[in-house]
């Protein structure tokens, strides 16, 4: 990267940033960062798009000032197309950072610390403690808060350039989905199929939005324990299910879909098959039609809940969706049960701009699992698919 690169994502963020400040009553946002190849904070890429190697303090304030002070080294290669100040050191930040914060005498400093929200927790103890002992002297180290509420509206507000690329790794997703409905067929092992989508993405060029073990994951017939596990032996079968959770990364955003296919004619699905394929459905477009911005998380999670309940099926032990970006989960408000897990992130309010899976699944007694999972897009009076909702089996000839 050089001083004259232009970082239009970054800057569509950084232009988000101010009014957020105001919005949490943050008076200064503190990125406080080193060797961050090893040890990154996840909102390194939205605010510079770039590493940084020796302790670093990016500061943020609610009038659109953005001062990085960086070691010297780093400081030769910041994008000053984000950054008009720019203050590089030599022996050590301390002087500078107290120096620049009773320049800006901020009441309130956010940091990058929280218990819920993985994506807002990227200041290590170690850093911690190194950043009060150089706020020790002055009053700051008293007006230290936590920055989650920022970094959930930051990340969760998805600028234009965001959607699209997400809207380009689902429509890339969906074409491999596609092609598998060519290349399936009775008697292919999960391994195999698995395998198939890798040789996919490696001529399309993406990468996988969660661990490649177990992306996508692949699940043939009853005989398997469901979730993240990674693809086996397991071998397709006439009369049988298949399950396929799977996500790329392209552009640096992600996709995170799931679809159903049964090995059989259309006319051959079973009865408790179709009926838990249906349930599951139903329950997506119900939960689709409920979001909205303003609502909380918590709240969505309960329509699709509900419904599944009243179908007969025991309420499913996971969230409704989450949050899709940088990261098949990306953090911020989820829509999911206030369980002691998931902390206060299903009290979080849905806001235009989010991007959220709907997923969920119900047990069969004979076949497996039923799961699907869709990609919406929250707009200012509802929702927009960005994947193309499966309304039917996919039914493969056995």
């Amino acid at each position: 990267m050089t001083a004259r690169a232009e970082h239009p994502l970054q800057r569509e963020k950084l232009e988000q940033l101010p009014a957020i400040l105001r919005e949490v009553g943050i008076e200064c946002w503190l990125v406080w960062v080193r060797e961050t190849i090893q040890m990154p904070d996840p909102v390194l890429p939205i605010v510079l798009g770039a590493d940084l190697v020796w302790p670093s303090a990016l500061l943020f304030t609610p009038s659109g000032e953005r001062t990085a002070i960086v070691g010297r080294f780093d400081a030769e290669a910041m994008p000053t197309d984000l950054y008009k100040r720019i203050i590089p050191y030599d022996e050590g930040i301390g002087d500078v950072l107290r120096s620049e914060l009773d320049r800006i005498d901020p009441g309130t400093i956010g940091i990058n610390e929280s218990a819920s929200d993985v994506a807002a927790d990227g200041l290590t103890a170690g850093m911690k403690s190194r950043l009060l002992e150089i706020l020790a002297p002055t009053p700051y180290g008293d007006r230290v808060v936590s920055a989650e509420r920022l970094v959930g509206h930051l990340r969760g507000r998805k600028s234009p350039i965001e959607q699209a690329r997400i809207r380009d790794a689902v429509r890339i997703t969906e074409g491999i989905f596609d092609e598998l409905d060519e290349f399936l067929a009775v008697g292919q092992t999960e391994i195999e199929i698995q395998r198939f989508a890798h040789r996919r993405m490696v001529e399309l060029g993406v990468g996988f939005a969660w661990q490649a073990a177990g992306n996508p994951a692949v699940d043939a017939g009853p005989d398997k324990p469901f979730g993240h596990g990674v693809p086996s032996d397991n071998r397709t079968k006439p009369g049988h299910l298949l399950h396929f959770d799977f996500g790329v990364q392209y552009s640096g955003y992600s996709s995170d879909l799931q679809r159903m296919y049964f090995f059989g004619s259309p006319d051959r699905i079973p009865e408790e098959v179709q009926h838990a394929f249906e349930t599951v459905r139903d329950a997506i477009q119900l939960a689709a039609d409920f979001l909205r911005p303003g609502v909380r998380g918590k709240e969505v999670d309960a329509v699709a809940r509900g419904h599944v309940i009243d179908c007969g099926y025991p309420p499913f032990a996971h969230a409704l969706g989450h949050q899709v970006g940088r990261f098949a989960h990306d953090g911020g408000t989820l829509l999911g049960p206030p369980w002691e897990r998931y902390g206060e992130s299903p009290n979080g309010l849905v806001e235009a701009g989010n991007v959220f899976t709907l997923e969920l699944h119900v047990p069969t007694a004979n076949y497996g699992q039923v799961s699907l999972e869709e990609d919406v897009l929250v707009t200012e009076t509802g929702c927009e698919f960005l994947s193309h909702p499966q309304r039917a089996l996919r039914c493969i000839a056995a």
